[in-house]
């Protein structure tokens, strides 16, 4: 599956933006979502992630309270809500899909096969 992830920009502290993930494939539904973030000279971190059919959600600690994950199956989509952003949540965000783990929805970034190419999140203080 191929995946596009958009809506990066530039906020003050205390914004909000919504990121997305969009598929190429109608597919799309059997994969768990995630999306990670790595800041400059930081390792990549989760986020967030979703289930395939939209009923699983985790968010990290830092998200809880600010981010809302979600997905439109029907338009292939998954969305990332982030309110009351902080300049520590400057980062280039990915989204990632795999559909091996049927047990669980994957936590860990080598657990996810397809990646998108990354949206650049600057949060100025």
């Amino acid at each position: 599956v191929q995946l596009q992830a958009s809506g990066g920009g530039l906020v003050q502290a205390g914004g909000s933006l919504r990121v997305s993930c969009a598929a190429s494939e109608p597919t799309f539904s059997t994969y768990d979502i995630g999306w990670f973030r790595q800041a400059p000279g930081k390792e990549r971190e989760s986020v967030a992630r979703i289930s395939r059919d939209g009923r699983s959600k985790w968010l990290s600690d830092s998200a809880k309270g600010r981010f809302t994950i979600s997905r439109d199956n029907a338009k292939n989509t998954v969305t990332l809500q982030m309110n009351s952003l902080k300049p520590e949540d400057t980062a280039v965000y990915y989204c990632a899909a795999d559909r091996t783990w049927t047990e669980y929805v994957p936590a860990k970034s080598w657990e996810y096969e397809y990646w998108g190419q990354g949206t650049l999140v600057t949060v100025s203080s």
